[in-house]
């Protein structure tokens, strides 16, 4: 399960989580990751697009507390009917939102953090802050630092027997969508 901070302006328009920029960037980093084939549920720790005007565009701003707070409930309702076998925070307001206040993703990305809600969990960077570092040098340092957070999370799966449990469950929803 991957939780990122809130809809951007094109998720807000389309009603699905990482359909933007950074959501595409997310799908090779995943593909490159081992991720690529296992079942993802993707959602937000907050519900709602906050902006702001710009011209014609709708500029993203960061939701406050109370925003955050709100939203949990909806959050740990995913949480509990997904049962994630990994669950991957991306970036700093989906970790706080998942693991309290205490995270900082500068100081506790990449490492399995102890949480009752899945497994395994992680925080790492959102996908839109590689799309944000100052030059193409930063950029390749932060999403190789980004992949192995990834792959981390794959062996993880793949140790625990996650992801064989994935591909088995896929495997029975094509069969039995094929069946009469």
């Amino acid at each position: 399960m991957l939780v990122g901070e809130q809809p951007g302006d094109r998720e807000d328009r389309e009603g699905h989580p990482f359909v933007g920029p950074a959501g595409r960037l997310l799908s090779e980093v995943l593909t490159e990751a081992g991720l690529a084939d296992a079942r993802i549920y993707t959602t937000n720790a907050v519900k709602h697009f906050k902006w702001t005007a710009r011209g014609k565009r709708r500029i993203h701003e960061r939701p406050n507390a109370n925003e955050v707070r709100a939203c949990r409930p909806w959050l740990l309702a995913e949480i509990a009917a997904v049962r994630p076998d990994a669950l991957l925070c991306l970036g700093a307001t989906a970790a706080q939102s998942v693991l309290g206040s205490g995270v900082r993703v500068t100081r506790d990305r990449g490492r399995f953090l102890p949480s009752p809600l899945a497994p395994a969990v992680m925080a790492t960077a959102h996908p839109a802050s590689l799309l944000r570092a100052p030059t193409p040098s930063a950029r390749a340092e932060a999403r190789a630092r980004f992949v192995r957070d990834l792959r981390s999370v794959a062996r993880r799966l793949a140790a625990s027997g996650g992801a064989d449990a994935a591909r088995a469950a896929r495997a029975r929803r094509a069969e039995h969508a094929a069946s009469p």
